[in-house]
């Protein structure tokens, strides 16, 4: 074994070998003794290890019964002391062969080993040097660890093991929980905001015959009983726009959206967005109330708006900033669209400023290629960037005065797209040629285009009333609001390539 600047020595495989070999030889002989600890079904608790820690005048004396898992042990001839962690803390045990009678306490020394899970029923007390502690005057093994734990000083590093294997990332690493307790909390504080204005949370299929509502390329599976391909939706928002048709006002739906794309720090092919759509309402009526939830869910969580992101600090204070695309892309590049009288002007403008003249043909893709290029990545403080071109929002309705736009604004928060919206196309006969334009690209080769969804334009077809939707990332969210950098870092079981 190998000694790393005065730490533990790391075991070696063959030793990790061993010490299975040894934890299976230990099990083995509790069986045999009628002792299973797998054959245990239940066991009552009567406080967690944080209430005990943080009302000590309350329970000094008074006696407890605890379980969790041993994440420590030392030995001292008679004397024993160990660590428990629950799901709210760790707190030290104190056995005594003469306080637990020798045969038990000899049977926890030989028995038992980190990573167990352990019952102990005990009086609390305070140890000479200061620790809360438990004096154990009973041990219940409730489960056998087979598999040592990660050594303590070089714990789980391995990134890549830690996605595959949460639990074990949870157990050596417990600060990990804390990003995802949060986005519990997060979620909750949404519900209510939304509840408290009056919408209602509902529930739309996972399983479409059309994927559409977004630019994505879906994944498909198959139904074996009506022999016909399927395909998880890559979002919630064309079932949605049906029951504002049928008389639903106000709705939303938190969900899992799947799609079939790369995966980065920012992605994750199977991610949770929620999407509302409210009856007489717009994109302006949407930015007020994605404001509201953002900044509502971060005062309830940390207590504040000034959040901490990277080293640098992100003002949620209501208020943020709205500016269209083409005032941004003019103030980055000195390009201004808006006074391309064609197509071929907006593409020697895009060119001028250095844009791959390929990367569109029409005036409205080129503004749309110049904001990625130049612009996305500025964009740290919280900013609605509004009036997108037509040619990249195929559900969203188009400006009156400039029809080149639409009513849609994206969120962009540390240079990230958190939320999307618009005030959504309720015209029937625009809505179809824009799905037929679309499905013209799906044949040219663009797999991620919208496909045509005839059922959803007959919807439209009885009426819809203007109407405001937008769709948040609750992942990219929970990535904000926790300073997590990664997308990994909020997804409990994110997408990972099978180990070969």
């Amino acid at each position: 074994m190998e000694n790393n600047q005065g730490n533990p020595p790391v075991p070696t495989k063959e030793e990790l070998n061993e010490q299975k070999i040894i934890r299976r030889q230990k099990l083995a002989e509790l069986q045999e003794q009628g002792k299973d600890p797998y054959q245990i079904t239940k066991f009552e608790r009567s406080h967690l290890a944080q209430e005990i820690l943080d009302n000590f005048d309350k329970f000094e004396g008074k006696t407890v019964t605890i379980a969790g898992r041993m994440m420590s042990k030392r030995v001292m001839g008679k004397a024993s002391f160990l660590h428990i962690m629950d799901e709210s803390n760790k707190i030290q045990i104190y056995a005594r062969k003469d306080v637990m009678d020798e045969e038990p306490y000899m049977e926890f020394r030989k028995k038992t080993d980190i990573g167990d899970i352990l019952g102990v029923t005990g009086v609390v007390f305070l140890t000479q040097k200061g620790e809360i502690s438990v004096k154990a005057s009973e041990m219940t093994l409730l489960s056998k660890s087979l598999i040592p734990l990660p050594e303590k000083f070089h714990g789980l590093k391995d990134q890549d093991l830690r996605y595959r294997q949460r639990y074990l990332d949870l157990i050596v690493n417990p600060e990990v929980k804390e990003a995802f307790v949060a986005r519990s909390k997060i979620v909750k504080y949404i519900r209510e905001y939304l509840d408290n204005i009056g919408y209602l949370e509902v529930e739309t299929p996972i399983l479409h015959n059309t994927a559409g509502g977004a630019a994505a390329k879906p994944f498909t599976t198959h139904h074996n009983t009506l022999d016909l391909d399927m395909y998880l939706r890559i979002a919630t928002e064309l079932h949605l726009k049906r029951l504002i048709v049928g008389g639903f006002e106000k709705v939303y739906e938190i969900g899992r959206i799947f799609r079939n794309e790369g995966m980065s720090y920012k992605h994750n092919p199977e991610f949770t967005t929620i999407e509302l759509y409210e009856a007489y309402g717009d994109y302006e009526r949407m930015m007020d109330i994605t404001e509201g939830i953002i900044t509502y869910a971060a005062e309830k969580l940390l207590g504040t708006t000034k959040v901490k992101w990277q080293d640098k600090e992100v003002d949620l204070s209501p208020g943020w900033t709205r500016v269209s695309m083409i005032d941004l892309v003019k103030e980055k590049t000195g390009a201004d669209f808006r006074a391309a009288k064609d197509d071929a002007q907006a593409r020697e403008m895009a060119k001028k400023i250095g844009l791959d003249p390929e990367k569109g043909s029409t005036k409205g893709e080129f503004l749309y290629a110049a904001f990625e290029e130049f612009v996305e990545d500025t964009l740290f403080e919280p900013t609605f960037v509004v009036d997108y071109p037509v040619e990249v929002s195929p559900l969203a309705k188009r400006k009156a005065d400039e029809p080149w736009l639409t009513e849609r604004f994206e969120l962009f928060i540390t240079s990230r797209e958190i939320a999307n919206a618009f005030s959504e196309l309720n015209d029937p006969i625009d809505q179809k040629e824009r799905f037929i334009a679309q499905a013209n690209q799906r044949k040219d080769g663009d797999d991620e285009a919208h496909m045509m969804d005839e059922d959803f334009v007959h919807a439209l077809e009885y009426g819809m009333p203007p109407t405001g939707g937008m769709g948040m990332g609750i992942d990219r969210l929970v990535q904000l609001l926790t300073d997590s950098y990664t997308i990994r870092d909020v997804i409990l079981f994110p997408t990972m390539k099978p180990k070969e």
